[in-house]
């Protein structure tokens, strides 16, 4: 059992008795058409989902608005198009309906806002395309000597030799840029991975609270889980930390935000992350469309939900300017240089 598994295995246990074996109530059951499906995925929806009062949606109404629209001879096109749409409502991109021709998606919660990252930017102006790669990172010494690295996904492991290699690399570095932005999620497990080298403590991160009944507030008291700093042996960062950010900073990368903002010495710099703290889970409709969903809510260190994003530190919201980009800067990361010489010649 790995590190953070221990703290989120009994939440998840919870939630899968939760989702298949409710307590306390029937279990009903729901006949393979159109209005069995459609009622099937709103109570799935109704008695595990964990962002109702964050999203502040009345889920009776919607169900009467969309049930309405429910034609017992519509196809499966047209039902599923009808059933997207209720849960975009929830305006979650943890929320998705996957049939064998199309899986939906909430778009919005990224696609209103600046893209603020362009890869290619950094690569061809600040590196001349003379960085490195090693797994999910990419990495280079500024002129300034300052650290960038980019890590594009915590979905695979991130290993913590290429880890200490990296920080090695670093070793005369007076300070240090971690780039998140477009970083859509992944394993929690990861981010610890990560974060375990900026920490020389056991250190608090955050809260987990689960379901107990099909109530909207029946929940768990939140339970705290903390991080290890990484065991002797490897290398520890304790230098100024930057770290990136943007609105497609999503789920797994929206919590390392928000732990790494709480951390001394770090600031976040960019624009206000794109949320998904939710724990997502997957449940079944009697026709086989899978539905994956927000089950278990996790907040921050000082208890308050990252659903909706983590703004970065005061003073350090920017975006990046678009004719800046077609001169060859990238004016948040230009800021968050300039940001590091500020704080290091103590004029912050």
């Amino acid at each position: 059992m790995n590190r953070l598994t221990r703290y989120i295995l009994s939440p998840l246990a919870f939630i899968a008795i939760g989702v298949f074996m409710p307590a306390c109530h029937d279990i009903p059951e729901y006949a393979n058409d159109n209005e069995g499906n459609f009622d099937a995925l709103w109570t799935i929806l109704d008695e595990h989902y964990c962002f109702f009062e964050e999203k502040d949606v009345d889920w009776d109404e919607v169900y009467t608005r969309y049930r309405a629209q429910l034609n017992p001879n519509m196809g499966r096109q047209g039902l599923f198009n009808l059933c997207a749409a209720m849960l975009d409502e929830l305006r979650d991109g943890h929320v998705n309906l996957s049939a064998p021709f199309a899986t939906s998606y909430y778009t919005a919660w990224w696609s209103d806002y600046p893209q603020n990252f362009d890869e290619r930017l950094i690569e061809e102006y600040y590196f001349n395309f003379n960085y490195r790669s090693l797994g999910v990172f990419f990495y280079g010494m500024l002129p300034q000597n300052y650290g960038y690295i980019r890590c594009s996904s915590f979905d695979s492991g991130l290993g913590e030799g290429n880890i200490d290699y990296i920080l090695n690399f670093f070793a005369l570095a007076n300070g240090l840029i971690i780039d998140v932005r477009d970083n859509g999620g992944g394993s929690l497990t990861n981010v610890e991975d990560l974060v375990n080298r900026f920490i020389t403590e056991r250190t608090l991160v955050g809260y987990i609270s689960h379901k107990t009944g099909p109530g909207h507030d029946e929940f768990s008291e939140p339970r705290a889980f903390h991080y290890d700093p990484i065991g002797d042996g490897h290398l520890r960062w304790d230098k100024p930390v930057v770290v990136l950010a943007n609105r497609s900073t999503f789920s797994a990368a929206n919590n390392f935000v928000s732990i790494m903002k709480l951390l001394p010495g770090v600031a976040v710099i960019g624009a206000t992350t794109g949320g998904g703290s939710g724990m997502p889970y997957s449940s079944e409709l009697p026709n086989g469309w899978g539905v994956r969903f927000s089950a278990c809510s996790i907040l921050d260190a000082q208890r308050r939900s990252t659903e909706d994003g983590v703004e970065p530190t005061a003073g350090c919201a920017v975006d990046m300017d678009e004719q800046a980009a077609l001169n060859g800067h990238d004016t948040i990361l230009d800021f968050a240089v300039d940001y590091l010489t500020r704080q290091i010649t103590g004029q912050l």
